[in-house]
């Protein structure tokens, strides 16, 4: 689920803490060259990044921060630090912490982050799939050892490729 931030298989939406909805949260929306995007924060830290152009936009400082950080991202500059709050199991944070220090342009392999984080290369790709920050929680940095892996954000590994292509100072 990786790109669908708190939205859920079936249509439902996430509950972040506090048992707040993704809906009910400070949203703003940006135009990218992989989609639309949403932010959500909740309490001052970020809490999904979702495909598409949310309804309501609330202006905050942090979502107008992200926002930007994520237009200098796409400019090629690099992704700025932001205060994440993802919410999922300690296993998930473990997981998720060791996918932010995969260095930009650079990946890892499924086993690599499972020797980090622990579990199994199934299990990070199960982590990386529930992702509710994708892009400041890099999970398309994390590939399979023959190959791309998976990705469910935006159009999917063509995202993925793009993201990778651009931290490689490729044009997108």
């Amino acid at each position: 689920m990786s790109g669908l931030g708190g939205r859920l298989p079936w249509g439902g939406r996430a509950l972040y803490r506090g048992g707040a909805r993704s809906t009910d949260l400070p949203q703003l929306s940006l135009h990218s060259p992989i989609g639309d995007l949403t932010i959500s924060e909740e309490d001052g830290e970020i809490v999904a990044l979702d495909w598409g152009f949310g309804r309501d936009q609330t202006a905050t400082a942090l979502l107008v921060k992200a926002r930007k950080v994520l237009w200098d991202y796409f400019d090629g500059k690099g992704l700025a630090d932001l205060p994440l709050a993802p919410a999922g199991t300690e296993y998930r944070k473990r997981v998720w912490g060791a996918l932010r220090q995969i260095p930009a342009g650079e990946t890892r392999t499924y086993i690599d982050i499972a020797r980090v984080a622990g579990g199994s290369a199934r299990s990070v790709g199960g982590a990386n799939a529930r992702n509710p920050i994708p892009i400041f929680i890099p999970c398309h940095r994390v590939v399979a050892v023959n190959g791309p892996g998976g990705y469910s954000g935006g159009d999917g590994l063509a995202t993925k490729q793009k993201l990778l292509d651009l931290e490689r100072g490729v044009k997108i």
